[in-house]
């Protein structure tokens, strides 16, 4: 993968999750209690691997949010924000341990938080690759496999796999 924040963006005619989901970009068991605790924590660990301020990250999150929440249905949320210093795209998949309200569209409470960070200026990829990545986790397949890894690498693999 890229590094988000120091090369320039990759231009791809087939975007997949694994263009921007690591590895180690994956959290399995995350114990948070709210929608705030989870942005907040993601946002640490991204801020860390970014080297940006957690509280750039988990602010611009969290104003996207106030829009209008990201949770999508089905158990699924998909907080997104463009994020100042970044130049290419990056995302973070979290497993909760224990679904919690996040005012999703179906009502339902969220098990699944896919956070995506794009480059502040680059409104017309961050639409695309929010897109791809929504496609990912329409799929009743995906779903069920990432509630059903029991590993980190389990968990990425579910995600990024193209069967």
């Amino acid at each position: 993968m890229n590094d988000p924040v120091s090369k320039p963006p990759t231009v791809s005619t087939a975007m997949k999750a694994s263009d921007f989901i690591g590895p180690a970009n994956v959290i399995l068991g995350l114990a948070a209690p709210s929608k705030a605790k989870v942005i907040e924590t993601i946002a640490k660990q991204a801020g860390a691997a970014l080297g940006i301020p957690p509280e750039v990250i988990r602010d611009a999150l969290l104003r996207r949010e106030s829009l209008g929440s990201t949770g999508v249905g089905d158990g699924v949320a998909i907080p997104h924000a463009p994020v100042p210093g970044l130049v290419r795209p990056v995302g973070w998949l979290a497993r909760l341990s224990k679904p919690i309200d996040y005012d999703a569209i179906d009502g339902l409470p969220v098990d699944i938080v896919l956070v995506l960070l794009t480059p502040a200026e680059a409104q017309k990829e961050h639409i695309n690759v929010l897109a791809c990545l929504a496609r990912r986790l329409r799929s009743q397949d995906v779903l069920q496999s990432i509630r059903a890894a029991n590993s980190p690498s389990q968990l990425h693999e579910a995600l990024v796999s193209e069967r």
